[in-house]
């Protein structure tokens, strides 16, 4: 239970904590099970410090939130008592660097215009044949080359600029059929979502958007409540688009180093599959639009 004077860290912490030890059983720790009247199915507080060669009392402490002077070694110890992948142990260090750098009350800050630079844009437009786009860890895309425009069509439906994969998955009700799978879809942005709360808090954009988010949709704010964070490098995405049908697109995310927070999004189609056919029918779509657009812009001129 949270107390009046609990800072947004430490609540950050003992939600996270709490939710990990609730998703790990005696048996999956290899501990043994006495009795059937466990009153948790996950862990105790206590069985977590003996696998993480702690006290519980320190424990205790560490789950509410008091992290100050805590050492990497105490923190791998929890991270292996608790199973936490990859993702879910940077997570746990983000939020014990925020709580240790004594961020009390937050202070909201207003993030500096975000723009791609010029040598990115080129890169990204110069993948003709390949939906291409930068985005940043809100999900917010910030430039896209014409195919990933037109392969985003429902989402540039829009007129809310930047355009938000997260917003569109939960507050356009289009989404449910455009992502194949919109559970895994759903999920996973929300677990993106979550890593950057750890890393950047007091992202006023960001907490903007969780908030609209949490206000507007249900079905996010369940996700949200249960804490799963996840790294999205790569994998294989099924998207239903309004005019070329199924697409069965390899997808691959890379940081760009000089960029801080953004990311280099790519789709590519099985060599010879219909996917492929699809998507050069839908290249072709958007050379056609993007030339009806430059003569309309010149008549109006």
């Amino acid at each position: 239970m949270s107390n009046a004077d609990e800072t947004p860290a430490r609540q950050a912490i003992r939600e996270f904590l709490t939710s990990r030890r609730a998703k790990v059983g005696p048996r999956e720790a290899g501990l043994p099970v006495y009795g059937a009247n466990r009153r948790v199915s996950g862990l105790r507080r206590e069985e977590v410090a003996m696998l993480a060669g702690i006290s519980a009392e320190y424990y205790t402490r560490l789950e509410r939130g008091n992290v100050r002077g805590v050492s990497e070694e105490v923190l791998d110890g929890i991270v292996r008592a608790l199973h936490l992948d990859e993702a879910e142990r940077e997570h746990l260090f983000d939020l014990v660097r925020v709580a240790s750098a004594g961020a009390g009350r937050p202070v909201r800050r207003s993030p500096a215009a975000e723009r791609v630079r010029p040598s990115v844009k080129r890169i990204v437009d110069a993948m003709a044949n390949i939906p291409a786009f930068v985005r940043n860890r809100r999900l917010d895309i910030l430039h896209a080359n014409p195919l990933a425009e037109a392969l985003y069509s429902e989402l540039y439906r829009s007129p809310i600029r930047p355009v938000n994969s997260v917003r569109f998955a939960f507050l356009d009700p289009r989404a449910k059929q455009f992502y194949g799978d919109w559970e895994t879809s759903a999920h996973d942005m929300v677990a993106a979502l979550r890593s950057e709360a750890g890393r950047s808090p007091f992202d006023r954009s960001l907490t903007d958007l969780v908030g609209e988010l949490s206000t507007r949709s249900e079905e996010f704010r369940v996700l949200w409540a249960g804490h799963d964070v996840r790294f999205h490098r790569s994998g294989v995405k099924t998207l239903h688009h309004p005019l070329v049908g199924d697409l069965t697109l390899a997808y691959e995310v890379l940081e760009l180093p000089g960029d801080s927070g953004q990311e280099l999004v790519t789709y590519s189609a099985e060599p010879r599959s219909q996917t492929e056919r699809s998507l050069a029918q839908l290249a072709g779509w958007a050379s056609t639009r993007d030339r009806f657009a430059s003569v309309e812009a010149v008549e109006d001129r």
